[in-house]
């Protein structure tokens, strides 16, 4: 397996002409292509459809290029994208491609970089936030493991999931049906969407027990907790897409992955650290979740992130993690999503990096 990867600028959420140049000119092979991430200057909130207006321009060129339907595109390529570029977060995509070399191995036998990716089916509303997405997903993330040549879960660095939260239009037809769900607030729905879906990491790695995991666990018992899973909530989706990345000497990638724990949102150190020996412009790709602390102090002094009615807290994390990362990195084209619920431990938050070698 040969995974590759690009990161190309957005000028606004539907603008796909730097995809467009890569492939013209024959870096990238669309056929390749499995799985798109990025950042969209949307709001990041259940209204947010810029998230969903890039999905389309994406698959609509791709499609145009291969010369097949939008819904064919759409059923082989996962399109992972969080909304919200506060600060100096620069909107921005990162296009991975896949080449299946017939069992080859690194020229070296280091582990290099692989990718496995896999969909549930679409969750009911009803399903959304329960034990029962936590379960979809744990069999799609064990079905990434295997796609990816992964037989050890501390082989794995990074896992994005993106998955469905609770729209008005889902939520009315729940009640339309009779059917209970988590919360009849769109927004609200996140923390429960999120949460679910990084549980089902965190059951198919076996860092949570299975048996532990229950309805009223989700958003809740945050001790119940994944290191590597970084997952958000959009309505612009119905199933949940799940992104497995991680090293395997099976690989002939030109990149490996590796990942870290913040302490807050201000942890440089732990950034200079996942770096590490990396030479300069080595750094392809960083992903890194961002949140408040759970009582809305950072190393003691006290913030509004939690208590500022005009900006939701989300917004404020993003924007203070971005910049910190991009002081380190000289690179504000970073992934950096809100919300952690049980993902690391409460008031930590997972990053990973991607490395050219």
């Amino acid at each position: 397996m040969k995974i590759h990867l690009h990161k190309i600028p957005m000028m606004s959420p539907s603008d796909t002409s730097a995809l467009e140049r890569l492939i013209d000119c024959g870096d990238i092979d669309p056929s390749t292509i499995v799985a798109v991430i990025g950042k969209t200057e949307g709001n990041g909130g259940a209204n947010d459809f810029t998230r969903g207006f890039a999905t389309q321009s994406f698959q609509l060129l791709i499609a145009s290029k291969m010369g097949v339907s939008r819904d064919t595109i759409a059923s082989r390529i996962c399109f992972v994208w969080s909304g919200g570029t506060e600060g100096v977060l620069s909107p921005h995509a990162t296009i991975f491609t896949r080449v299946d070399d017939d069992g080859a191995t690194s020229s070296n036998g280091a582990a290099r970089l692989v990718l496995g990716v896999t969909v549930t089916r679409d969750l009911l509303p009803e399903e959304i936030g329960t034990l029962r997405q936590v379960e979809l997903v744990a069999e799609a993330v064990r079905g990434a493991m295997l796609q990816a040549g992964i037989s050890d879960a501390k082989d794995v660095h990074y896992v994005q999931v993106k998955g469905p939260l609770l729209t008005p239009a889902l939520i009315a037809d729940a009640d339309k049906r009779g059917k209970p769900i988590v919360t009849r607030d769109a927004n609200a729905s996140k923390p429960y969407a999120r949460g679910a879906t990084a549980l089902g990491v965190a059951v198919a790695l076996d860092e949570v027990d299975a048996t532990g995991v229950s309805n009223e666990a989700i958003a809740k018992r945050l001790e119940l907790y994944s290191s590597v899973a970084s997952t958000s909530a959009g309505g612009e989706l119905r199933n949940c897409e799940v992104l497995l990345f991680g090293n395997s000497p099976r690989s002939t990638s030109d990149f490996s992955i590796r990942h870290g724990v913040l302490n807050d949102v201000i942890d440089a150190n732990t950034v200079r650290d996942l770096i590490g020996d990396a030479p300069r412009g080595a750094v392809a790709a960083i992903f890194a979740k961002a949140d408040a602390s759970p009582d809305g102090r950072i190393r003691g002094w006290r913030t509004t992130m939690l208590t500022d009615a005009d900006i939701n807290y989300e917004r404020h994390a993003r924007a203070a993690l971005g910049a910190v990362i991009g002081s380190v990195t000289s690179d504000p084209a970073i992934f950096v999503s809100g919300g952690t619920e049980h993902q690391c431990a409460p008031g930590k938050m997972p990053i990973a990096a991607i490395v050219r070698h």
